[in-house]
């Protein structure tokens, strides 16, 4: 379990607290590249670690993250004109471009030179996959977009989706970095997850975050191997195949990101990729799942369309997910009903519980350093320390006696990936 006081120092992101400022220097997800589709269409508002922000697409296809609130008087900007290179306040004519420089304001003197002297808040942005990442920290501490695998792939080799969550971002995370809810939570009665239902767990610090990996005993004396990553800071890659795509996981695998919306909120990014062939137009099926707004269809309201017989019957939940395998409501409603944000202090943590312990312990060493003044880790600055390729995912059966020997390229840094030699991170391992 965690302290009050460590729950509160992982937990609060707005401005001025410890983890709100430390996120601050990463690229974050903030919306979907579909809610600003073309050039110079409608704004959007976005909320992203308590911040209130407007994002548009200018004439010239550059996104701005903008402050939504003018500069002049405070109207917001979503209501603004988005024309001729630059958003537009309704209230004055105040015009800002994609950097927050304010071109125009008209209803000054011929002449003026006020514009020049107000510096409107605005976030660099990167489009990757269908997303748009947002950097919110210092300018002159601005860090490289990090060379993940997925980021140099074809668009149409990509997709992402968006479904708002009401509680915290860490309860969601958390659910990412835990292996032995599968054989629970999304239990079908049509498709059986592997039948040992207590995997043994090894967790591996990194300079991206944590290795997280579960194994499983299979038939014939075989092991299931799954390993997902933690990544820092609200991210974790996963297996994916009957999980909301056709995927398996020689071809890709999925990142799930929980930005923070506030204390109390997080939208779920769902990212996934395919190495070998551009996505289908029915992947995946997880978009089914959620309505206008990204709110899903399944949710607290409606207790997340729980039948009873389908429980007895069909799955372990008894929860629709609009398509077999995305999960998307039994997710949210086990980290939703928690409520918007749990009290940590209040649990009785097991064995099966390590993923997310070394997480949690990862984000505290890593903010508690942030504190001292030391620079977070996996913010990348230098391009050759841009290596990404032990970032990975997947799930396999493996037949070998030693199934590390299979996965050489399991590197605990991005020196020991240059060099492909295995890993050597300090390793935890938890046994039934």
């Amino acid at each position: 379990m965690l302290s009050k006081e460590q729950n509160q120092l992982l937990t609060q992101t707005d401005r001025g607290t410890p983890m709100g400022e430390l996120m601050r220097r990463y690229w974050l997800p903030a919306l979907l590249s579909e809610e600003i589709p073309a050039p110079d269409c409608p704004p959007v508002q976005v909320r992203l670690l308590g911040e209130d922000l407007v994002a548009f697409r200018d004439t010239n296809g550059r996104i701005g993250l903008l402050a939504e609130a003018c500069s002049h008087r405070g109207t917001s900007l979503f209501y603004g004109r988005n024309e001729e290179g630059g958003l537009r306040c309704i209230y004055h004519g105040w015009k800002y471009d994609a950097e927050g420089r304010v071109l125009d304001t008209p209803a000054e003197p011929a002449g003026s030179t006020f514009r020049q002297r107000v510096s409107h808040p605005a976030y660099p942005t990167r489009e990757v996959g269908g997303m748009v990442f947002a950097y919110m920290g210092p300018p002159e501490r601005e860090p490289l977009f990090p060379a993940y695998e997925w980021a140099g792939l074809p668009a149409e080799q990509c997709y992402a989706t968006k479904a708002i969550q009401d509680c915290n971002y860490l309860q969601g995370l958390e659910g990412e970095c835990d292996s032995s809810h599968l054989s629970f939570l999304h239990r079908s009665f049509r498709f059986e997850l592997p039948s040992d239902t207590a995997p043994r767990y090894e967790t591996e610090d990194t300079d991206f975050g944590v290795r997280l990996i579960a194994l499983r005993d299979a038939p014939g004396g075989a092991t299931y191997v799954r390993v997902s990553s933690f990544i820092l800071p609200v991210a974790c890659a996963v297996p994916v195949g009957r999980g909301g795509t056709s995927l398996d996981t020689s071809e890709g695998y999925e990142v799930h990101f929980y930005t923070p919306i506030d204390d109390t909120h997080s939208a779920r990014f769902d990212f996934g990729f395919n190495r070998r062939r551009p996505i289908e137009p029915d992947e995946p099926v997880r978009r089914r799942a959620i309505g206008p707004g990204y709110r899903r269809f399944a949710n607290a309201a409606n207790h997340y369309l729980q039948d009873r017989e389908k429980q007895r019957t069909e799955n372990y939940t008894g929860m629709t997910d609009f398509g077999f395998g995305s999960f998307l409501a039994h997710d949210s409603c086990a980290t939703e009903s928690m409520g918007p944000l749990y009290d940590r202090s209040r649990e009785h943590l097991g064995v099966s519980d390590l993923g997310v312990i070394s997480v949690r312990r990862r984000l505290l060493d890593v903010v508690q350093a942030f504190q001292r003044g030391e620079q977070p880790a996996h913010v990348v600055t230098e391009p050759a320390r841009n290596v990404m390729t032990h970032v990975t995912s997947f799930a396999e059966i493996s037949d070998a006696a030693n199934w590390r020997a299979e996965y050489p390229g399991l590197a605990s840094s991005a020196e020991e990936a240059r060099a492909d030699v295995p890993g050597h991170a300090r390793v935890s391992v938890a046994s039934r």
